[in-house]
């Protein structure tokens, strides 16, 4: 089967640099980038336990990050020095929400988003591809309805991150 999504991207422009913006952002989210969720999996003795456990590790924002790749760093070895990161966040909570409905879900989250610099325009920015959208081929009310609060969750985390409206 091949299937034709129309997915919406979401930029945020912001003047600050790139250095803000990245702490601002890892500052909101929180990490199980040290830990992973296989050993909270692990030692989890139920849903409890487990709901108790994701909360310690999730920022204000609601999110943690799952994965951090900084691709400038990469560039740099080929000469064209950059500054671009990408990060896995998501909630597993939120993703549960979505996935009880549709276990195709969970090719969508966690999510990913960028950070990079745009020298053209000397601005830094933050992108991501909406939930929603990408979720949109599973036609799942259920699904969508709880897509669209993720959508909005992180329009509120590129917001706070960046100062900037898309």
């Amino acid at each position: 089967m091949i299937q034709d999504l129309r997915v919406h991207h979401r930029e945020y422009s912001t003047a600050r640099s790139f250095e803000e913006v990245v702490t601002a952002f890892e500052v909101a989210v929180g990490t199980l980038e040290d830990i992973g969720v296989p050993s909270i999996v692990a030692e989890s003795k139920d849903a409890a336990d487990f709901e108790a456990r994701i909360q310690k590790t999730l920022g204000p924002s609601g999110f943690t990050r799952f994965f951090s790749a900084d691709h400038g760093g990469w560039l740099t070895f080929i000469g064209q020095p950059a500054k671009v990161r990408v990060y896995t966040i998501g909630n597993p909570l939120i993703a549960i929400t979505m996935l009880r409905h549709d276990i195709r879900v969970g090719l969508n989250v966690p999510v990913r988003v960028t950070i990079y610099r745009d020298d053209a325009s000397g601005t830094t920015r933050f992108g991501y591809d909406e939930p929603s959208t990408l979720m949109s081929g599973l036609d799942n009310k259920d699904v969508t309805a709880a897509a669209e609060k993720l959508d909005a969750k992180l329009a509120a985390l590129a917001e706070q991150v960046t100062g900037a409206q898309a």
